[in-house]
C-alpha cells in the first residue's frame, strides 16, 4: 500500500540526543539548554529549522505493553531532550563548522551523554496532517528499534507507506513527523568530555513525533484499540518502541531565521 499521506517537507535532518549532567539539578540542566547553549546552535549558519524537543523528567513509556516489543524505557538510558534540526541543504553542516566547534565546548556545561542520529537526504518527512484550525498542544516522541533480521528496506518502507498513513488516518494527528537513521556513527559528533556511549542493542533506527491537541487527546490515543491495532503490526518491524511524553517543543530558527524568541 502506497502513501497517500500529503507532506510539506522532505529535509534534510539530524536529531541529537541528549542526557543532562547528573551532577546537578536536572531543572538547572535543563534551563541552561533552553538559554545560553541554544544561542550558541541558534548562530549556526544555513539552518532552516532548530527546535529543542524537551522530555517530562518521568517517562516510563507512552506506548502500551506489546508483546516481544520493549515499550517500558530503561530508566538508566531515559533521554532527558532532542535536537531537532533541520538544514537548507546538505551542504549546510559544512558552512557551520565554526559555530559547531563553540557547541562541541559548551557541551560539558550542560551534558554527559550526547548521540546525534542523521538520515541521508530525503529519508526526513513532515507531514501535513493538521485539521485547518488545530494546533499542537501535546506532543509524542517515539523512537523505534529495528527488528534484527528486518532490513533497511522494508523497515524504511512499513514506516513511509504503512505506519504513517495508519497513524494519519487515526484523525486526531495534528502533527507528524518521521526521520529513518542511517546507520549511527560516533565520529559524526564525537564532542569532548562528554559519553557518547551506544550499544548496538540500545541504538535506534527511526523517529516520528505525533502532536495532539491536547493531553486528554494523546492518552486516549494510547489508550486506545487503533494503538493495539498498530501495535501487532509494528512489532513485526520493531523489537522496541519508547514513545516519551514530550513537556515542550521550543522552535528557535523557523525558515531559516534567529527568532527574537523561542516559539513553543
Amino acid at each position: 500500500m502506497a502513501s497517500t499521506v500529503p507532506y510539506t517537507k522532505k529535509p534534510f535532518a539530524s536529531s541529537i540526543l541528549l542526557w543532562v549532567r547528573a551532577d546537578q539539578p536536572r531543572q538547572t540542566g535543563m534551563d541552561y539548554w533552553k538559554g545560553p547553549h541554544s544561542k550558541i546552535i541558534s548562530a549556526t549558519p544555513a539552518f532552516d529549522e532548530y527546535r529543542q524537543i524537551h522530555l517530562a523528567e518521568t517517562n516510563p513509556g507512552l506506548w502500551p505493553a506489546t508483546h516481544g516489543v520493549e515499550t517500558a524505557i530503561p530508566a538508566d538510558r531515559r533521554i532527558d531532550g532532542v535536537a531537532e534540526v533541520t538544514f537548507q541543504s546538505v551542504l549546510s553542516p559544512l558552512l557551520g563548522r565554526k559555530q559547531t566547534r563553540l557547541a562541541y565546548k559548551d557541551e560539558i556545561n550542560v551534558f554527559r551523554r550526547t548521540l546525534l542520529y542523521a538520515g541521508p537526504p530525503n529519508s526526513s518527512r513532515w507531514y501535513d496532517v493538521a485539521p485547518p484550525g488545530e494546533k499542537t498542544r501535546a506532543r509524542a516522541l517515539i523512537y523505534l528499534r529495528r527488528r534484527e533480521g528486518v532490513g533497511t528496506g522494508p523497515f524504511r518502507k512499513y514506516v513511509t507507506d504503512e505506519l504513517v498513513p495508519a497513524l494519519a488516518n487515526t484523525g486526531v494527528i495534528t502533527e507528524l513527523r518521521t526521520q529513518v537513521f542511517m546507520p549511527w556513527n560516533q565520529r559524526l559528533w564525537d564532542t569532548p568530555n562528554v559519553n557518547h556511549d551506544n550499544p548496538t542493542e540500545q541504538r535506534f533506527h527511526a523517529s516520528l513525533i505525533l502532536g495532539f491537541v491536547d493531553a486528554s487527546t494523546r492518552a486516549t490515543f494510547f489508550a486506545g484499540e487503533e494503538i493495539t491495532s498498530l501495535s501487532d503490526r509494528l512489532s513485526a518491524f520493531a523489537s522496541a518502541v519508547h514513545a516519551y511524553d514530550v513537556s515542550a517543543a521550543l522552535t528557535y530558527v523557523k525558515d531559516g531565521v534567529i527568532l527574537p524568541h523561542y516559539q513553543d
